[in-house]
């Protein structure tokens, strides 16, 4: 992929509407573009003032076990005279993550979010905590992962093995004795993150600049291990402990009418994370990633009737990267982790599928079918049909090697909570997995 196109592009589609004047912008410190002014229905029903939101984080699966915690926000709003009422999701968001599983996997995160933040053209964000996790599966970090999953039926090398079995007859099977946990490790995370985004023409063009500092310890247990196996091979870096510092940088394209849950308008980025040596890291390495999310109201622009919800995203790493940082692709908005699991390819478990070149393809049709007002709470209900798309490379120029793509689909719920707060669960097949999710964020 070209990227210098990609920046000509944007700051083409930029530049054309330099000028443009706004019927709201005589009430703004300065003038918004009138694509990123809410929709008529998700404007109705913002609440004024200061309002928490929150839900307790339980789920399911057979890596994690059963989870159970919390997930609150408190956002605030300000009044409707605010200018800015109209054109924000928020003026402000202070969200809290406590989780823990059965299976030991403990998360800690505090972010705050601050669009405009002094009245100003910028935004802060800030990201800090810990994270615990047992149950992270590699399954290798090049073209390798790609290979469907076998195992020797009743442990035994002789047998002419059972091949791209499902996950499920995999873990039952091949997962036993010695090789209990071959795809498994585990991660300790502490991880401080700021950023600030500088807005342009209109505020539909931002320039951001940030810095991450992350303590990571990977081990593995005993017994044989896929990840252990490579480390000693001297094919991946980034057993043990771990001082990652990243210097960030993008380009974020924005006419969305409300980030939270969109009905109409384009979110396109380029990121870079540069981590060198002079900048507190342990590693020399360079990730760029490039991220194009499009929602269309296909029917009126008054109601979210029937959005249609599509992304391309594309990620390389650079240098010599510790092998957890392959799977975390960096946005302004946060990491997506993996290609597999909750934000990606939804029928593949986390992290399944990994190299230096990574693509993933997102395609929703967002039907809301339902709204109510209860204890003075307003909810909205979509059917959310989907279907995902995604491939690794271990170079640039094997990217047209189209065998490399994975396919999965299924079928999703989304209950939008005052406007801001999406419940999201989800229910995704492939022809290796099924699974499950609940999460409070729509996948993109």
């Amino acid at each position: 992929m070209n990227f210098k196109i990609v920046f000509v592009f944007l700051s083409f589609v930029s530049l054309g509407r330099i000028g443009a004047q706004v019927k709201d912008s005589v009430f703004l410190p300065f003038a918004i573009s009138h694509e990123k002014r809410l929709s008529d229905e998700d404007l109705k029903n913002k609440k004024e003032g200061a309002y928490i939101t929150g839900v307790p984080d339980i789920s399911s699966d057979p890596v994690n076990g059963f989870g159970y915690g919390g997930e609150g926000s408190v956002f605030f709003n300000g009044k409707r005279s605010d200018p800015f009422f109209a054109y924000t999701a928020y003026r402000a968001e202070l969200n809290i993550t406590a989780f823990n599983t059965t299976r030991n996997q403990r998360e800690l995160m505090l972010k705050m979010d601050i669009p405009y933040v002094f009245n100003t053209k910028w935004r802060l964000r800030l990201e800090a905590g810990y994270e615990s996790n047992p149950n992270l599966l590699y399954f290798g970090n090049t073209e390798k992962s790609l290979g469907g999953l076998s195992y020797f039926p009743n442990n035994d090398s002789a047998a002419a093995p059972l091949t791209n079995v499902a996950y499920s007859d995999y873990e039952k099977n091949g997962l036993t004795g010695n090789n209990t946990f071959y795809n498994t490790y585990i991660k300790k995370e502490f991880i401080l993150n700021v950023s600030g985004e500088r807005s342009y023409f209109d505020g539909k063009l931002r320039a951001l600049i940030g810095y991450e500092i992350a303590s990571v310890d990977i081990t593995t247990f005993p017994g044989n291990s896929d990840l252990q196996s490579d480390f000693e091979q001297k094919k991946i870096l980034g057993v043990g402990k771990n001082l990652v510092g990243i210097l960030q940088t993008g380009l974020i394209y924005d006419t969305r009418d409300l980030e939270t849950d969109p009905s109409q308008g384009i979110f396109a980025e380029l990121t870079n994370e540069l981590s060198l040596k002079a900048l507190g890291s342990a590693y020399n390495f360079n990730k760029t990633f490039f991220h194009f999310n499009f929602y269309q109201n296909l029917i009126s622009k008054k109601t979210k009737a029937l959005v249609l919800a599509a992304r391309i995203a594309a990620g390389y790493t650079d240098g010599a990267a510790p092998f957890f940082e392959y799977q975390d692709q960096w946005s302004s908005e946060g990491s997506i982790e993996g290609l597999g699991g909750a934000f990606t390819l939804r029928g593949y478990k986390q992290s399944r599928f990994m190299s230096r070149v990574m693509t993933f393809n997102n395609l929703e049709l967002r039907w809301r079918f339902a709204q109510a007002d209860l204890l003075k709470q307003h909810f909205a209900f979509s059917g959310v049909p989907f279907v995902d798309a995604g491939g690794v490379w271990d170079d640039l120029s094997r990217v047209g090697n189209f065998n490399n793509y994975r396919v999965s689909e299924g079928l999703g719920l989304r209950i939008a909570w005052n406007v801001n707060t999406i419940l999201r669960f989800d229910y995704a097949i492939s022809k290796e997995d099924r699974q499950f999710f609940f999460n409070l964020s729509h996948a993109f």
